[in-house]
């Protein structure tokens, strides 16, 4: 279950639920066993110069290795900018869990996780 993070300064006019969906569908078709990815969008009131960071979680698998990442990083980075309809500073990060990363599910009964 990966996570994505987009952190932005809020003059960007951008549609974050369509790049949430961009960066899932390329994680899952590059990695079938990745699964969802829990999205959040972080727009910034105060900053300095337009400005996008987008920050990818993984859990760390053998078979994510460097050549893995690359491939990821450049069809995430490609896809992304398709959407960015101004200038702007890009950052992209892609990072792997840690030993001790804890990650399932916590159903309630009669609950269900939805999309929103």
């Amino acid at each position: 279950m990966p996570h994505v993070e987009i952190k932005y300064s809020d003059n960007l006019k951008i549609n974050t639920k369509e790049v949430f969906d961009v960066i899932e569908q390329i994680i899952n078709n590059k990695d079938a066993s990745a699964g969802v990815c829990k999205s959040r969008a972080y727009p910034c009131l105060e900053y300095k110069y337009s400005h996008i960071l987008i920050t990818i979680s993984l859990l760390t698998k053998p078979h994510r290795n460097k050549e893995f990442t690359l491939a990821l990083s450049t069809e995430l980075e490609a896809s992304i900018k398709k959407h960015l309809k101004q200038s702007v500073y890009f950052s992209l990060n892609i990072e792997y869990s840690q030993a001790y990363y804890t990650t399932n599910v916590h159903l309630v009964d009669g609950d269900i996780l939805a999309e929103t």
